[in-house]
Protein backbone atom coordinates (compact mmCIF):
# COMPACT_ATOMS: atom_id res chain seq x y z
CA UNK A 1 0.00 0.00 0.00
CA UNK A 2 1.20 3.40 -0.48
CA UNK A 3 0.38 6.65 1.40
CA UNK A 4 -0.05 10.37 0.17
CA UNK A 5 -0.18 13.24 2.72
CA UNK A 6 -3.25 16.12 0.90
CA UNK A 7 -2.51 18.10 4.38
CA UNK A 8 0.25 18.00 7.12
CA UNK A 9 -0.95 20.91 9.31
CA UNK A 10 -2.76 21.38 12.33
CA UNK A 11 -5.82 24.07 12.74
CA UNK A 12 -5.08 25.88 9.67
CA UNK A 13 -3.19 26.24 6.79
CA UNK A 14 0.48 27.18 5.87
CA UNK A 15 2.46 28.50 2.39
CA UNK A 16 3.62 24.93 2.55
CA UNK A 17 1.02 22.46 4.57
CA UNK A 18 -2.50 22.42 3.85
CA UNK A 19 -4.93 20.89 6.77
CA UNK A 20 -5.50 17.16 7.41
CA UNK A 21 -6.00 14.72 4.67
CA UNK A 22 -4.38 11.68 4.21
CA UNK A 23 -4.61 9.12 1.02
CA UNK A 24 -4.05 5.25 1.10
CA UNK A 25 -3.67 3.50 -1.96
CA UNK A 26 -4.43 0.29 -2.76
CA UNK A 27 -1.49 -2.44 -3.62
CA UNK A 28 -2.97 -2.78 -7.00
CA UNK A 29 -3.04 1.22 -7.59
CA UNK A 30 -6.45 1.55 -8.29
CA UNK A 31 -8.34 2.20 -5.48
CA UNK A 32 -7.88 4.70 -2.87
CA UNK A 33 -9.11 5.78 0.49
CA UNK A 34 -9.33 9.34 2.38
CA UNK A 35 -8.68 9.84 6.16
CA UNK A 36 -9.98 13.35 6.88
CA UNK A 37 -10.81 16.08 4.63
CA UNK A 38 -9.96 19.32 5.49
CA UNK A 39 -10.82 22.97 3.30
CA UNK A 40 -8.96 22.32 -0.10
CA UNK A 41 -8.11 18.84 0.08
CA UNK A 42 -9.48 18.39 -3.51
CA UNK A 43 -7.23 21.07 -4.70
CA UNK A 44 -4.60 18.74 -3.26
CA UNK A 45 -6.01 15.80 -4.95
CA UNK A 46 -6.24 17.69 -8.13
CA UNK A 47 -1.79 17.53 -7.96
CA UNK A 48 -1.34 13.85 -7.09
CA UNK A 49 -2.18 11.10 -9.25
CA UNK A 50 -5.53 10.20 -7.86
CA UNK A 51 -9.13 10.09 -8.93
CA UNK A 52 -12.23 11.12 -7.28
CA UNK A 53 -13.82 8.30 -9.69
CA UNK A 54 -11.79 5.90 -7.40
CA UNK A 55 -12.26 7.05 -4.41
CA UNK A 56 -13.55 3.97 -2.23
CA UNK A 57 -14.46 5.43 0.53
CA UNK A 58 -13.75 8.35 3.60
CA UNK A 59 -13.00 8.50 6.67
CA UNK A 60 -13.28 11.52 9.09
CA UNK A 61 -11.80 11.16 12.21
CA UNK A 62 -13.61 13.92 14.43
CA UNK A 63 -15.80 17.20 14.32
CA UNK A 64 -13.41 19.42 13.90
CA UNK A 65 -13.12 21.50 10.57
CA UNK A 66 -9.29 21.29 9.95
CA UNK A 67 -10.58 17.69 9.25
CA UNK A 68 -13.68 17.78 7.61
CA UNK A 69 -14.70 21.41 6.18
CA UNK A 70 -13.47 20.20 2.52
CA UNK A 71 -15.84 17.04 2.27
CA UNK A 72 -19.11 19.05 0.92
CA UNK A 73 -17.04 20.28 -2.02
CA UNK A 74 -14.69 17.29 -2.53
CA UNK A 75 -18.43 15.45 -3.18
CA UNK A 76 -20.08 17.96 -5.76
CA UNK A 77 -16.57 18.06 -7.62
CA UNK A 78 -16.56 14.05 -7.38
CA UNK A 79 -19.86 14.58 -8.93
CA UNK A 80 -19.01 16.84 -11.44
CA UNK A 81 -15.75 14.47 -12.40
CA UNK A 82 -18.58 11.49 -13.98
CA UNK A 83 -18.47 9.71 -10.54
CA UNK A 84 -21.32 7.45 -10.70
CA UNK A 85 -20.36 4.91 -8.05
CA UNK A 86 -21.69 5.06 -4.51
CA UNK A 87 -19.59 6.14 -1.82
CA UNK A 88 -19.35 5.18 1.97
CA UNK A 89 -18.75 7.78 4.22
CA UNK A 90 -17.59 7.09 8.10
CA UNK A 91 -17.90 9.95 10.27
CA UNK A 92 -19.05 11.21 13.47
CA UNK A 93 -23.06 11.24 13.21
CA UNK A 94 -23.12 14.87 13.92
CA UNK A 95 -21.33 15.27 10.80
CA UNK A 96 -24.14 13.64 8.56
CA UNK A 97 -26.63 16.25 8.33
CA UNK A 98 -24.24 19.37 7.81
CA UNK A 99 -23.13 17.23 4.96
CA UNK A 100 -26.75 16.43 3.80
CA UNK A 101 -27.65 19.96 4.28
CA UNK A 102 -24.63 21.61 2.70
CA UNK A 103 -24.91 19.95 -0.22
CA UNK A 104 -29.04 20.75 -0.38
CA UNK A 105 -28.43 24.14 0.04
CA UNK A 106 -25.95 24.64 -2.64
CA UNK A 107 -28.23 23.05 -5.27
CA UNK A 108 -25.08 19.85 -5.52
CA UNK A 109 -26.74 17.23 -7.34
CA UNK A 110 -24.92 13.99 -6.64
CA UNK A 111 -25.26 11.63 -9.77
CA UNK A 112 -24.04 8.57 -6.81
CA UNK A 113 -25.69 7.47 -3.41
CA UNK A 114 -23.33 8.48 -0.50
CA UNK A 115 -23.82 5.62 2.25
CA UNK A 116 -23.34 8.06 5.47
CA UNK A 117 -22.02 5.65 8.52
CA UNK A 118 -21.70 7.00 12.46
CA UNK A 119 -18.19 6.53 13.08
CA UNK A 120 -19.43 6.29 16.85
CA UNK A 121 -21.26 3.21 16.29
CA UNK A 122 -18.99 1.80 13.74
CA UNK A 123 -18.02 -2.56 13.25
CA UNK A 124 -15.67 -2.22 10.39
CA UNK A 125 -15.97 -2.58 6.73
CA UNK A 126 -14.33 -4.17 3.67
CA UNK A 127 -14.09 -3.11 -0.14
CA UNK A 128 -12.21 -6.66 -1.75
CA UNK A 129 -9.36 -7.09 -0.12
CA UNK A 130 -9.24 -4.28 2.06
CA UNK A 131 -10.65 -3.95 5.56
CA UNK A 132 -11.17 -1.05 7.77
CA UNK A 133 -11.93 -1.03 11.60
CA UNK A 134 -11.74 2.13 14.45
CA UNK A 135 -9.53 2.86 17.54
CA UNK A 136 -11.21 5.15 20.23
CA UNK A 137 -8.86 7.95 20.79
CA UNK A 138 -8.35 10.87 23.51
CA UNK A 139 -8.96 14.13 22.15
CA UNK A 140 -11.03 17.33 23.14
CA UNK A 141 -14.23 16.26 21.42
CA UNK A 142 -14.68 12.28 20.53
CA UNK A 143 -12.08 10.91 17.99
CA UNK A 144 -11.34 8.06 16.33
CA UNK A 145 -8.15 6.49 14.02
CA UNK A 146 -8.71 4.07 11.49
CA UNK A 147 -6.93 0.33 10.82
CA UNK A 148 -6.27 -0.29 7.20
CA UNK A 149 -5.19 -4.46 6.56
CA UNK A 150 -4.92 -5.19 2.88
CA UNK A 151 -4.90 -8.83 2.53
CA UNK A 152 -2.33 -10.49 -0.33
CA UNK A 153 -3.64 -8.67 -3.36
CA UNK A 154 -1.74 -11.68 -5.59
CA UNK A 155 -2.41 -14.54 -4.05
CA UNK A 156 -0.35 -17.68 -5.12
CA UNK A 157 -2.66 -21.21 -5.78
CA UNK A 158 -1.81 -23.88 -3.25
CA UNK A 159 -0.30 -26.23 -6.09
CA UNK A 160 0.73 -29.50 -4.09
CA UNK A 161 -3.29 -29.87 -2.51
CA UNK A 162 -4.15 -28.81 -6.71
CA UNK A 163 -2.39 -31.61 -8.02
CA UNK A 164 -3.31 -34.18 -5.03
CA UNK A 165 -6.71 -33.73 -5.46
CA UNK A 166 -7.03 -34.13 -9.27
CA UNK A 167 -7.62 -30.52 -10.58
CA UNK A 168 -5.61 -30.57 -14.24
CA UNK A 169 -3.58 -27.84 -14.76
CA UNK A 170 -4.97 -25.48 -17.56
CA UNK A 171 -7.74 -22.99 -17.94
CA UNK A 172 -9.47 -24.18 -14.50
CA UNK A 173 -6.16 -23.48 -12.33
CA UNK A 174 -6.70 -19.51 -13.73
CA UNK A 175 -10.37 -19.45 -12.99
CA UNK A 176 -9.36 -20.30 -9.41
CA UNK A 177 -6.51 -17.78 -9.40
CA UNK A 178 -8.74 -14.95 -10.29
CA UNK A 179 -11.22 -16.18 -7.09
CA UNK A 180 -13.88 -17.77 -9.41
CA UNK A 181 -15.70 -21.65 -8.38
CA UNK A 182 -14.88 -24.17 -11.05
CA UNK A 183 -16.46 -27.31 -11.25
CA UNK A 184 -14.59 -30.78 -12.27
CA UNK A 185 -15.66 -34.30 -12.29
CA UNK A 186 -18.05 -33.84 -10.38
CA UNK A 187 -16.46 -31.74 -7.90
CA UNK A 188 -16.83 -28.03 -6.96
CA UNK A 189 -13.37 -26.67 -6.24
CA UNK A 190 -14.22 -23.41 -4.69
CA UNK A 191 -11.31 -20.25 -4.59
CA UNK A 192 -10.68 -19.67 -1.01
CA UNK A 193 -9.54 -23.31 -0.39
CA UNK A 194 -6.58 -23.02 -2.81
CA UNK A 195 -5.42 -19.53 -2.49
CA UNK A 196 -2.17 -19.04 -0.01
CA UNK A 197 -1.02 -15.13 0.76
CA UNK A 198 2.26 -14.29 -1.16
CA UNK A 199 2.78 -12.56 2.00
CA UNK A 200 1.11 -11.10 5.39
CA UNK A 201 -1.65 -8.66 5.32
CA UNK A 202 -0.30 -5.27 5.36
CA UNK A 203 -1.53 -3.05 8.42
CA UNK A 204 -1.46 0.78 8.63
CA UNK A 205 -2.99 2.73 11.53
CA UNK A 206 -4.21 6.29 10.36
CA UNK A 207 -4.88 8.41 13.72
CA UNK A 208 -7.06 11.56 14.27
CA UNK A 209 -6.22 13.85 16.80
CA UNK A 210 -5.43 12.40 19.88
CA UNK A 211 -3.64 13.00 23.40
CA UNK A 212 -3.10 9.46 24.77
CA UNK A 213 -0.72 7.13 22.14
CA UNK A 214 -1.32 4.16 24.48
CA UNK A 215 -5.08 3.82 23.49
CA UNK A 216 -3.63 2.20 20.29
CA UNK A 217 -2.00 -1.07 22.00
CA UNK A 218 -4.77 -3.21 21.09
CA UNK A 219 -4.33 -2.53 17.84
CA UNK A 220 -0.50 -1.57 17.72
CA UNK A 221 0.06 -5.33 17.80
CA UNK A 222 1.40 -6.41 13.99
CA UNK A 223 0.71 -2.85 12.51
CA UNK A 224 3.59 -2.05 9.56
CA UNK A 225 2.97 1.79 9.88
CA UNK A 226 1.90 4.25 12.51
CA UNK A 227 0.71 7.43 11.20
CA UNK A 228 -0.04 9.83 14.44
CA UNK A 229 -0.16 13.73 15.01
CA UNK A 230 3.07 14.78 16.79
CA UNK A 231 1.39 19.12 16.74
CA UNK A 232 3.87 20.05 19.75
CA UNK A 233 7.21 19.28 20.95
CA UNK A 234 7.01 18.32 24.93
CA UNK A 235 9.26 21.29 25.72
CA UNK A 236 6.46 23.48 24.27
CA UNK A 237 3.54 21.31 26.55
CA UNK A 238 5.74 21.74 29.34
CA UNK A 239 6.22 25.41 28.97
CA UNK A 240 2.11 25.56 28.60
CA UNK A 241 1.43 23.04 30.83
CA UNK A 242 -1.64 22.48 28.37
CA UNK A 243 -1.58 20.43 25.17
CA UNK A 244 -4.89 21.09 24.05
CA UNK A 245 -5.68 17.07 23.49
CA UNK A 246 -2.43 16.76 21.12
CA UNK A 247 0.15 14.80 21.49
CA UNK A 248 3.98 15.40 21.76
CA UNK A 249 6.54 13.94 19.36
CA UNK A 250 8.27 12.39 22.09
CA UNK A 251 4.76 10.79 23.33
CA UNK A 252 4.26 9.20 20.28
CA UNK A 253 7.36 8.02 19.70
CA UNK A 254 7.91 6.47 22.77
CA UNK A 255 4.82 4.56 22.53
CA UNK A 256 5.52 3.04 18.82
CA UNK A 257 8.95 2.27 19.72
CA UNK A 258 7.67 -0.01 22.87
CA UNK A 259 4.64 -1.16 20.41
CA UNK A 260 7.14 -2.65 18.31
CA UNK A 261 6.01 -0.60 14.80
CA UNK A 262 8.64 -0.71 12.43
CA UNK A 263 7.60 2.91 10.78
CA UNK A 264 6.12 5.94 12.38
CA UNK A 265 5.00 8.56 10.11
CA UNK A 266 4.38 12.06 11.89
CA UNK A 267 2.06 14.43 10.70
CA UNK A 268 -0.58 17.34 11.93
CA UNK A 269 2.33 19.35 12.93
CA UNK A 270 1.24 23.23 14.86
CA UNK A 271 1.92 26.04 12.50
CA UNK A 272 4.52 27.20 14.90
CA UNK A 273 6.96 25.16 13.92
CA UNK A 274 9.07 27.02 10.46
CA UNK A 275 10.46 24.61 7.51
CA UNK A 276 13.95 26.59 7.85
CA UNK A 277 15.87 24.77 10.38
CA UNK A 278 17.83 28.19 11.10
CA UNK A 279 14.29 29.92 12.41
CA UNK A 280 12.82 28.73 16.31
CA UNK A 281 10.66 27.01 16.70
CA UNK A 282 11.38 24.68 13.67
CA UNK A 283 9.76 21.35 11.99
CA UNK A 284 13.28 20.01 12.85
CA UNK A 285 12.73 20.48 16.44
CA UNK A 286 9.93 17.66 16.12
CA UNK A 287 12.36 15.09 14.31
CA UNK A 288 14.75 15.77 16.70
CA UNK A 289 12.65 15.11 19.87
CA UNK A 290 11.23 11.59 18.30
CA UNK A 291 14.13 10.45 16.72
CA UNK A 292 15.56 10.52 20.01
CA UNK A 293 13.18 7.41 21.27
CA UNK A 294 12.22 5.81 18.19
CA UNK A 295 14.81 3.73 16.62
CA UNK A 296 12.85 2.55 13.54
CA UNK A 297 11.93 3.99 10.27
CA UNK A 298 10.74 7.76 10.99
CA UNK A 299 9.39 9.88 8.66
CA UNK A 300 7.92 13.66 9.34
CA UNK A 301 4.88 13.66 6.70
CA UNK A 302 5.25 16.70 4.13
CA UNK A 303 2.43 17.51 1.76
CA UNK A 304 1.95 15.67 -1.42
CA UNK A 305 4.73 13.60 -0.37
CA UNK A 306 4.18 9.81 -1.29
CA UNK A 307 5.13 6.88 0.40
CA UNK A 308 5.41 2.99 -0.20
CA UNK A 309 5.07 0.15 1.82
CA UNK A 310 7.30 -2.61 0.81
CA UNK A 311 6.74 -6.55 0.92
CA UNK A 312 9.10 -6.82 3.33
CA UNK A 313 7.38 -3.95 5.53
CA UNK A 314 9.66 -0.63 5.18
CA UNK A 315 8.55 2.04 4.34
CA UNK A 316 10.09 4.07 1.56
CA UNK A 317 9.88 7.76 0.24
CA UNK A 318 8.93 7.35 -3.50
CA UNK A 319 11.41 10.08 -4.93
CA UNK A 320 10.49 13.31 -5.44
CA UNK A 321 6.85 15.20 -4.09
CA UNK A 322 4.00 15.13 -6.26
CA UNK A 323 3.01 18.81 -8.13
Amino acid sequence: MDLIFLGTSAGVPTRTRNVSGTALIESSGRGWYLVDCGEATQHQVMRTPLSLRELRGCFVTHVHGDHCFGLPGLLASAGMSGRLEPLDIVMPVALHPWVRLSLTVSKSWLPFELHLHASETFTGWQNGKVQVNTVALSHRVPCHGYVFAESDPHPRLDIQRLEAEGLPRGPLWGELLHGREVEHAGGTFRAEQYLRPARPAQRIIICGDNDTPELLAEVAAGANVLVHEATFTQALIDHNRENYGHSSAAAVARFAESSGIPNLVLTHFSARYQCDPERSPSIEEVHKEAAAYFKGELFLARDLQRYHLDLDGRLKVVMGRLV
